[in-house]
């Protein structure tokens, strides 16, 4: 049996993009790292409350475990896209189940409901569901909507998935308001993985996804190039998002 399988998802321009689950091995394995690192967090917190023999003491060492535990893979999958230091160093990521970037909710319910995937001991529950699930999914990846994924390559703990190009001048005054953030997660996807595929079929995609975004698009003469256009939209709503180009 493989633990290591393949999803294919129908992005919302009609072009299908397979992505490679991560399996029960790779996540316990990250699981571990990102355990010792908060786990170095409660020691050295343990060690400055300990001294303090008070009620409110205690009180507060539990409440601060709990939000060292539960915030931190979810302040890690907010602000570094899906990746822990665990998953960012075996290369996984969590993904919302359509491809799209995981959103604060969904993070924060697949963590909240650790302690149930937990039970009985050492993730038992967790790595049964993993197993089980058609795309490895824990309880709380269920209940999130969420999915684990393998990047091609093991990432740094702090870079985008893809760096869009500089904006053109010619560009820079498109109206892309009506792309959206799953639209943005499908171009991303296919510009990072393009130099992977092959030529007919990178540019048979390419001329796909711009065919269908260009006419949602206010500003393209018609005669760019695909990759062009789908590389323009991603930069200008790149730095929308971000407050680093005008609305």
């Amino acid at each position: 049996m493989t633990f290591e399988e393949r999803l294919t998802i129908s992005t919302p321009e009609g072009v299908d993009v397979e992505i490679r689950l991560a399996g029960l091995g790779s996540r316990f394995v990250a699981a571990i790292i990102d355990v010792l690192i908060w786990g170095v967090a409660i020691i050295a917190l343990l060690a400055a409350l300990g001294s303090v023999d008070s009620g409110y003491a205690r009180a507060l060492t539990v409440v601060l475990v709990f939000v060292t535990i539960f915030g931190y893979d979810v302040a890690f999958e907010m602000l570094n896209a899906g990746r822990t230091p665990g998953k960012a160093a075996l290369g996984l990521r969590v993904t919302r189940n359509g491809g799209g970037p995981v959103r604060f909710l969904d993070s924060a319910v697949r963590n909240l409901l650790r302690v149930v995937d937990f039970l009985p001991l050492l993730y038992g529950v967790g790595a049964t569901s993993i197993v089980v699930t058609k795309r490895n999914q824990r309880l709380g990846d269920l209940a999130g909507g969420t999915v684990v994924q393998r990047d091609r390559n093991p990432a740094p703990v702090l870079p985008a998935t893809y760096s869009a190009p500089p904006i053109h001048p010619y560009a820079a005054a498109w109206d892309v308001s009506a792309v959206t953030d799953d639209d943005l997660a499908a171009l991303r996807r296919f510009l990072e993985r393009r130099a992977d595929l092959e030529a007919s079929k990178r540019a048979l995609l390419a001329s796909d996804l711009a065919g269908r975004l260009a006419p949602r698009v206010s500003g393209p003469r018609g005669d760019e190039s695909p990759d062009f256009i789908l590389e323009q939209i991603v930069a200008v709503k790149s730095a929308r998002r971000s407050g680093g180009a005008p609305p």
